[in-house]
């Protein structure tokens, strides 16, 4: 049983969508970073009008 030989379509389509699924996959990793820093800072504080209602 043998395959058909792969269009020169699927060929440039496949090319995109691993480029489109790197792009995703680096754009989490951004996200994944600046969440990760902002959770550990250690000099995060309330905003002013937030202070006052935790008091």
């Amino acid at each position: 049983m043998s395959f058909r030989p792969e269009h020169e379509l699927h060929k440039r389509r496949r090319g995109r969508n691993i480029g489109v699924g790197l792009m995703l996959g680096a754009f989490v990793v951004l996200i994944m970073a600046l969440t990760y820093v902002k959770i550990t800072q250690t000099d995060f504080e309330l905003p002013a009008n937030q202070r006052e209602v935790t008091q």
